[in-house]
């Protein structure tokens, strides 16, 4: 009698991903019950993602609201072991990354493994500056007084992040990790075009030690989530990285920004090269300063 339990490779069925969003460390289908197909750089059917809408985009500002107060009261220290466990798992992860990457941006597998690899750096980077950011812009100011007078930093709050639409790897690590580790939460809209990355990255987020809402991951097309983020009321702060080389949706972001009090980091005229050295420019963007004034014993 043959074994009818046994089956050749070749009759599997492959079982099929999901692509779902990310809020509050979960994995939601998109509010609006849509999808889009996601192709790689030759048109070839790769996925279908969530197309997330407005309503999505407001339960991630308020996931990132809720888990604000925990992630920025956490210690330094915390936050960049934190983040140095991302790293790890990024690590673990690498070959699937260095697909994703591949598929969506094109080029060679030698050329999409060195974009991981830079990626990882750059989370590792940005991590050891965790418990370092305070010594470097804080200060004890000279006072005539009895007084102590100290200036410290502390993190805005939700940040709008809109990652750019090339770089889908090393270009998203460059605007999500300089945000969340001085103790902000965001809210990031992915590469339309290139999500898999970014959605991988969620992954890697949910299995490791950072507490869900402190990084939100919309996948879709900008139109749809952009304005919103940038009008709502409860986000703090947005970075317009993904709108690099489109002015016409960079001021119209910007007007809607000026509803309230945001801080607002424009969008370059082109997308900038993500592996030059990142500088501090985009941890400071979101950062306050606060003085505090004490009097001195007698």
């Amino acid at each position: 009698m043959p074994d009818r339990t046994s089956r050749s490779t070749t009759d599997r069925m492959p079982v099929r991903k999901t692509y779902k969003l990310f809020i509050g460390g979960a994995f939601p289908r998109s509010e609006s019950g849509r999808s889009y197909e996601v192709t790689d750089v030759k048109g070839r059917f790769l996925a279908n993602a969530a197309h997330a809408s407005r309503k999505d985009a407001r339960d991630a500002v308020q996931a990132a609201r809720k888990a604000f107060p925990g992630w920025s009261g956490a210690t330094a220290y915390n936050r960049g072991q934190v983040l140095y466990r991302v790293a790890e798992l990024l690590e673990g992860r690498r070959a699937q990354f260095a697909e994703d990457v591949r598929a969506g941006e094109g080029g060679s597998a030698r050329a999409a493994a060195a974009a991981v690899d830079a990626a990882i750096d750059r989370w590792v980077w940005y991590a050891g500056w965790a418990d370092k950011i305070a010594s470097v812009t804080g200060s004890a100011n000279p006072v005539a007084g009895p007084y102590f007078d100290f200036s410290v930093p502390e993190p805005t709050g939700v940040v709008a992040v809109l990652a750019p639409q090339q770089s889908s790897l090393l270009g998203l690590v460059s605007v999500v990790a300089p945000v969340i580790v001085s103790g902000n939460t965001c809210v990031v809209t992915s590469s339309s075009g290139r999500p898999l990355p970014a959605i991988t990255l969620a992954e890697v987020l949910a299995t490791s030690d950072v507490p869900g809402g402190v990084v939100n991951v919309l996948t879709g097309q900008l139109a749809d989530t952009a304005p919103t983020l940038a009008s709502h009321m409860d986000v703090n702060a947005v970075d317009l990285a993904g709108a690099a080389g489109d002015p016409e949706l960079s001021t119209r972001l910007e007007v809607a920004a000026a509803d309230n009090l945001k801080r607002v980091l424009r969008a370059p005229a082109a997308e900038p090269d993500w592996r030059a050295e990142p500088g501090m420019e985009r941890m400071l963007r979101f950062l306050e300063t606060k003085t505090v004034w004490h009097p001195i014993g007698v």
